[in-house]
């Protein structure tokens, strides 16, 4: 079972891929993920800081296939990160 945490930044993503960021209500996306405006906000602080959280958790996960695509052999690392990349 997902943490209230995965479960907000689950249901940012989610309302992200129906509409633009400045449109995003914070109440939207505590109902999404089933919890509570107060544990949002409690989590995050604000709408900032669910962005934040949000650009942190994609740059992590790029950052991840990156690692594993270093461990291509020597010559083929750079077509390796240029596929994940891409």
């Amino acid at each position: 079972m997902p943490t209230a945490r995965e479960a907000l930044l689950d249901a940012a993503l989610r309302a992200l891929g129906d509409r633009p960021w400045h449109t995003v209500r914070m109440v939207d996306v505590a109902a999404l993920a089933g919890v509570s405006r107060q544990t949002l906000y409690n989590e995050f602080g604000a709408k900032g800081g669910l962005a934040t959280a949000l650009l942190r958790q994609a740059a992590d996960r790029y950052l991840t296939g990156v690692d594993r695509a270093l461990a291509a052999p020597a010559p083929e690392r750079p077509a390796a990160v240029a596929r994940w990349t891409v």
